[in-house]
């Protein structure tokens, strides 16, 4: 027999939730098969079997959150249908890790030192729970060691809950206090006048979760300020049109946004201190710039990379950036291609939004929020005419990006959208 593990699919992760099985007990499985979706903080990819022979076991199911690294999810019955060999005296048990793995509440915070003792009722026994009444638990305020299960092996699921009586809801005063950097607790919605059964509540899947805590953290901890322009771009769509006629038969087609992120790419290039990361270590001066682009996807946001932009034509923009946005929604997308960069564009333009700031993408060193262009009155040698007017915001990292940095880049950037042929030449 082989375990299946739970993947680590990237550097930092220490779990995740076990989103979807493609396979079924019975099936057999072949090296590179997906077996799985597995949900990180950042994204769901999908996980391919490294091994061979026939799925005897499930042991982690669809849904389960907080599912740790190495932590056994199924089994496998090789070929031979050889006995998997005796753990050593000092390893943990299997059935232990996956206990531990179902029973343990959602949480995308690095797991201390110690993992922390299950709930206990007074008797001291352990208290056993279906991930989904962990989660409704935790959101409900109800303490678990107060209701008795009614599921398989006394264990509480869904129902236990709906029946449970009012006095089983824990004070707010018993609940933990937050552990040094954690983000502080915030009132529950009756605590702040708002009734139950007065809204639906959608459970926070591991993307939101990280969304929310490294947004926070970076409003919190890096200290920020905006610069913003207005760019005048009927230059850039006349160019536009006439790129896109030369590439029509190419089908490649270049969009607004491709010019921003040329022009991005070039200007960190002319004002490299602009393309720059803080550190405890100094100050990273990236040797290109890797600009990610934000992309809108169900349940967050994610900023797949153009690598290296400013080596890079209009077309491979275009043909690159609709590539990783599809990939992006499809959740298809290598942790290479989203983790990392040096810069990022954030565009609303296309719903309407004028001028908005963006919260920065540590560590990178600024981030540039890019509104519609709209027409507007402006003041052409004295007389007052129209033109197609793009507001700009760069937001940035004092610690590595001052006012005299920000204004400088924005400057060569205002400059190439202006005029589109200083950033080909």
């Amino acid at each position: 027999m082989t375990d299946i593990l739970m993947p680590a699919l990237s550097p930092t992760m220490e779990e995740g939730v076990l989103a979807k099985w493609h396979v079924k007990v019975g099936d057999t499985v072949k090296a590179g098969d997906v077996i799985a979706e597995i949900e990180t903080d950042k994204a769901t990819m999908e996980v391919e079997a490294v091994d061979e022979g026939e799925l005897t076991d499930i042991l982690v199911a669809e849904g389960t959150e907080g599912v740790k690294v190495n932590t056994p999810i199924a089994r496998l019955k090789d070929e031979g249908g050889a006995a998997a060999p005796a753990p050593k005296a000092d390893a943990p048990k299997a059935a232990e890790s996956v206990s531990s793995a179902i029973s343990a509440p959602a949480t995308t915070a690095p797991a201390p030192a110690k993992a922390p003792a299950a709930p206990a009722r007074a008797d001291g026994a352990r208290v056993f729970a279906s991930p989904l009444a962990r989660r409704l638990a935790a959101q409900g305020n109800i303490d678990l060691s107060a209701i008795k299960g009614t599921g398989p092996h006394g264990r509480i699921v869904k129902r236990d809950l709906d029946a449970a009586p009012t006095g089983a809801a824990k004070p707010a005063a018993a609940s933990a206090p937050a552990a040094a950097g954690e983000p502080r607790k915030v009132q529950s919605l009756a605590q702040m006048g708002i009734p139950d059964g007065s809204y639906d509540l959608v459970p926070l899947d591991g993307m939101r979760k990280a969304i929310a805590r490294r947004l926070t953290d970076s409003f919190r901890d890096v200290p920020h300020f905006p610069l913003t322009i207005d760019c005048r771009i009927d230059g850039l769509l006349a160019a536009r049109v006439k790129v896109n006629a030369l590439l029509e038969k190419d089908g490649v087609k270049v969009s607004v946004n491709d010019f921003v992120i040329k022009a991005s790419a070039m200007a960190l290039k002319a004002v490299p201190e602009a393309n720059a990361s803080y550190s405890p270590e100094g100050i990273a001066m990236h040797h290109h710039a890797d600009v990610a682009m934000a992309v809108a996807i169900d349940g967050g946001l994610i900023t797949p990379i153009i690598r290296k932009a400013e080596t890079k034509t209009l077309s491979q923009i275009a043909t690159e950036s609709k590539d990783l946005a599809k990939r992006a929604r499809d959740k298809k997308l290598k942790l290479e291609e989203f983790q990392g960069g040096t810069f990022s564009v954030s565009n609303l333009g296309m719903f309407g939004i004028k001028s908005f700031a963006s919260i920065i993408n540590e560590p990178q060193g600024a981030i540039m929020s890019v509104g519609a262009g709209e027409q507007r009155p402006v003041a052409v040698n004295g007389q007052l005419a129209v033109a197609t007017v793009m507001t700009v915001t760069l937001t940035c990292d004092h610690r590595v990006v001052d006012g005299a940095i920000g204004a400088k880049f924005l400057q060569v950037f205002k400059a190439m959208i202006e005029d589109p042929v200083t950033m080909l030449a």
